[in-house]
């Protein structure tokens, strides 16, 4: 793979501490730049993030694919990049030390930063339990929602975004739009550019 620059490294890691998808201006408050032109062209190129944008006036929202969660687990390992400044040798060295915990732990890069999310995610998968007739079966999100009446929309949606990367979650579209009512539309989550309205956990 090619060798990233030091923006595009940057967002990677970023995006791996939040953990979630984030949109350019929070991406501008965090780390001061935005992901855009050939910084954001190259990682998606690369298949590393997904970029997606409501409409042409919105910012885009980043968001880390699988390989780019792969990527940052070895980059963590790699040591300070040949383009050394000194606050890159030191945030390198906490890299290292993170990576070492993790072999030791045998826990996976994403499950380290989501580590204090983990208890909505599975109130998420207890009230799907409560809602389906069999592991696996589809549920609808806004039957889930009301489900987890007390929890914040922010952090369901959170708990979505990062349950839709487990093997035995799947988050998706619903095929006939047209039976859709008011409140499942209201009750979607965006995911990859598109409005998700079911939610199956389990073997299918």
């Amino acid at each position: 793979m090619r060798e990233l620059g030091i923006k595009q490294r940057s967002a990677l890691l970023t995006l791996m501490a939040e953990a979630r998808e984030v949109s350019n201006n929070e991406l501008a408050e965090l780390t001061g730049f935005r992901v855009t032109g050939d910084v954001r062209r190259v990682l998606n190129e690369l298949g590393l993030v997904n970029s997606v944008r409501s409409r042409v006036t919105h910012p885009y929202r980043h968001e880390l694919t699988d390989a780019g969660w792969a990527w940052c687990t070895t980059e963590l390992a790699t040591g300070t990049p040949r383009s050394n400044q000194t606050s890159a040798g030191a945030l390198y060295a906490v890299l290292g030390s993170l990576a070492r915990f993790i072999e030791r732990s045998g826990l996976r890069l994403n499950e380290v930063f989501e580590a204090g999310e983990l208890a909505i995610d599975g109130r998420v998968r207890a009230a799907y339990a409560k809602l389906a007739p069999e592991s696996g079966a589809w549920v609808g999100l806004a039957a889930l929602r009301g489900a987890l009446n007390g929890e914040s929309r922010d952090d369901v949606d959170q708990a979505l975004h990062r349950l839709n990367r487990a093997a035995d979650v799947h988050v998706i579209p619903e095929s006939n739009q047209k039976v859709l009512t008011q409140e499942d539309r209201a009750a979607a989550i965006r995911i990859g550019g598109e409005d998700r309205h079911l939610i199956a956990i389990g073997a299918r």
